[in-house]
């Protein structure tokens, strides 16, 4: 890869104000690891978003694609290539009655307080999640009985032949933790999330209460990536990891939670190899 050649083609699309290179992936992601980005695009919307996918594809540059980096690891020697960050520029919203047209970047903590200020319910369960929307319908991410699942009615995407596209409904795929985007690859561009009009004390009340869960129950005063593995059918992982004796279990700055075991922590110093050596240690022992 050139990567000057790089750098200025995709300056052109975004500007020098948007672009960052050697970039300590620790800087962008939850747990706090990883090593540099070769570049790093912070596009300003869908269309720059495009050019720059269309610019890798023709140049043979590998891209990645992320949101608010909270539930991915980094390897420690970083990303060769281009990574494109949607959060904390891709944010536009506009509602419509019941209906919020979002752009992927924005958070879903903000998503469910500007439903709160219409006073709109169903998004509740997602007031604590710390991801972006583009990660949240990629992944279906839920809690609490709630999932984008949903609330998700329509996705425009740019899909793998480059195209802009539209899923609707069912079309989504969506599954435990995966949708049509996940396995069949896509880029999100926006989404429209259908509530219900509800009383805003009550949604209030509710996602005070979630969110006080949250707090009592996760470490979220640790960096970590949330609860790291799938729910088995019939347990919960928290469960099975604390029977086999691993909390508070270590390798290097990575430590199994005390507080809740189902989440990985980052208690210091963590790398990612320590991250991804403890998950697969913790594999092998519930297999055992």
């Amino acid at each position: 890869m050139d990567k000057e050649n790089v750098i200025k083609l995709v300056t052109d699309i975004v500007g020098p104000e948007n672009i960052k290179t050697d970039e300590p992936m620790k800087n962008h992601t939850s747990f706090k690891v990883g090593g540099n980005a070769d570049i790093m695009v912070l596009p300003e919307n869908d269309i720059q978003i495009a050019k720059i996918v269309e610019v890798c594809e023709r140049e043979g540059i590998p891209f990645f694609i992320m949101g608010n980096g909270t539930n991915i690891i980094v390897r420690d020697k970083g990303i060769r290539g281009v990574v494109i960050k949607t959060c904390g520029r891709l944010e536009r919203y506009v509602v419509n009655d019941c209906v919020i047209e979002a752009e992927s970047g924005i958070l879903l903590s903000k998503l469910a307080e500007i439903a709160l200020e219409h006073g709109l319910t169903g998004l509740e369960f997602a007031s604590g999640i710390p991801g972006s929307l583009g990660g949240a319908v990629v992944m279906n991410a839920g809690a609490y009985d709630g999932a984008m699942k949903d609330v998700v009615i329509r996705t425009e995407y740019i899909s793998r032949d480059g195209l802009t596209r539209i899923l609707k409904g069912d079309e989504h795929r969506f599954g435990y933790r995966t949708s049509f985007i996940q396995e069949e690859g896509g880029i999100v561009l926006r989404s429209w999330i259908k509530l219900q009009k509800g009383n805003k004390e009550d949604i209030k009340a509710l996602m005070d209460d979630l969110n006080e869960r949250r707090k009592s129950k996760q470490p979220l005063e640790m960096p970590s990536a949330g609860s790291v593995f799938k729910r088995p059918p019939g347990c919960f992982t928290g469960r099975l990891i604390e029977n086999c004796g691993l909390k508070g279990y270590r390798i290097g700055g990575a430590e199994v939670s005390t507080k809740h075991c189902g989440f990985i922590v980052n208690a210091g110093g963590a790398t990612a190899n320590d991250v991804i050596s403890l998950i697969r240690y913790i594999q092998d022992r519930i297999k055992s």
